[in-house]
């Protein structure tokens, strides 16, 4: 069955929108149902697809706009977030959080540095107490835990990715240095009106589309995983289905339940590519995507080359630069930024597939994209 592709695509990048629909027709657990494609360069949209069905009974149309969970995909948004601050001259990477939030030293972490936070190395990669997915709607809760905790490993002496507890710590980190949330200062200060939102406000409920749970789910338990990994994984563990919920939506979880579009997520990652755009400080740019953890992730088992707060590219899911920088959620979405290009890419479905991280989806209409591109 053919589908029929919304949108346009710049002359020469047709073979861009040939990759995107044929993921419609893939016959195996990444088929899309919903799903959306936005690659902009020197601030320009040059593809802008879309296509699908935003519900599983395949009664709503797939949109420009419509908005979907995408997971880690937030934490790019929030690292910006962090690096607006900075550029602000409210927050310095090297400062240690604790001089922002003074709670924060319990448990002997009075040293770690908001660099520390925003490259995974803090030793709080998730909950010491155990903790509900109905607690991750209350911020008060959740981050007084954090502050309370003792490191699970000495920070700075390995990264393990902070899962859920990223978005609690780089958002308490904005909180306390702009009196502001963290999805306040998004939508004020770094998105000016772009699709992308940490809260959803009400009035967008109606284009949201419906998360569709992995069709062959990875038991994760089994894995022979680090202790610190296990923590990020299980305490909570995640339910896709939980992110259909109202409640979650106008949560602030600025790592786990950002809703957006594809133009939002490459939006977000435009900003990135091109400096700032003068709404950011170029030097913040410059120090959020300078290599801050050069080693293998405990959870991820792969050198991230973590920024501050996002990824490099060394494992090419975005493209063939491996000095991109991006940041995928679970199950297919991702945005990235090649500066060298001036080059933001943002992706987003409702199928969740089973990856974490180098999912065939993506992976494969970023390779379109710079194949296209030349």
């Amino acid at each position: 069955m053919s589908i029929e592709i919304g949108g346009t695509t710049a002359p020469g990048l047709a073979g861009v929108a040939e990759a995107f629909a044929a993921n419609f027709a893939r016959g195996d657990d990444y088929e899309e149902v919903g799903a959306a494609l936005v690659v902009m360069r020197e601030g320009e949209r040059i593809v802008d697809l879309w296509a699908g069905s935003a519900d599983a009974a395949r009664t709503r149309p797939w949109t420009a706009d419509t908005l979907v969970n995408v997971w880690s995909t937030t934490k790019g948004a929030a690292a910006l977030c962090v690096a607006w601050a900075v550029g602000e001259g409210l927050v310095a990477y090297d400062q240690p959080v604790a001089e922002l939030w003074p709670e924060f030293a319990q448990g002997g972490k009075g040293a770690i540095t908001v660099a520390q936070v925003m490259s995974h190395q803090a030793g709080l990669p998730g909950w010491a107490a155990a903790t509900t997915l109905e607690d991750l709607e209350d911020w008060d809760l959740v981050c007084g835990r954090l502050a309370a905790q003792a490191p699970a490993f000495a920070p700075g002496s390995a990264n393990s990715y902070h899962a859920a507890t990223y978005g609690f710590l780089a958002g308490e980190i904005v909180r306390r240095a702009t009196g502001r949330s963290l999805g306040q200062v998004l939508a004020q200060a770094v998105a000016h009106g772009a699709d992308v939102f940490v809260g959803l406000p009400s009035a967008e409920d109606g284009r949201v589309a419906e998360l569709l749970p992995p069709r062959s789910p990875v038991d994760v338990s089994a894995m022979p995983l680090a202790e610190p990994a296990r923590m990020a994984l299980f305490n909570p563990a995640q339910e896709p289905a939980r992110a259909n919920l109202t409640s979650w939506r106008r949560a602030e979880m600025p790592a786990l339940n950002g809703q957006a579009s594809a133009r939002g997520v490459c939006a977000v990652y435009d900003l990135i590519a091109m400096d700032g755009k003068g709404r950011v400080a170029a030097g913040a740019i410059d120090q959020m995507c300078a290599v801050v953890a050069d080693r293998p992730d405990l959870m991820l088992g792969f050198n991230p080359q973590w920024g501050m707060g996002v990824a490099h590219n060394l494992i090419g899911v975005y493209g063939p630069n491996p000095a991109t920088v991006g940041h995928s959620g679970w199950g297919g979405s991702f945005g990235c930024a090649d500066r060298d290009r001036r080059l933001s890419i943002g992706y987003v479905c409702n199928q969740m597939g089973s990856e974490l991280v180098g999912e065939p989806r993506g992976a494969g209409l970023a390779a379109a994209v710079y194949e296209a591109l030349g």
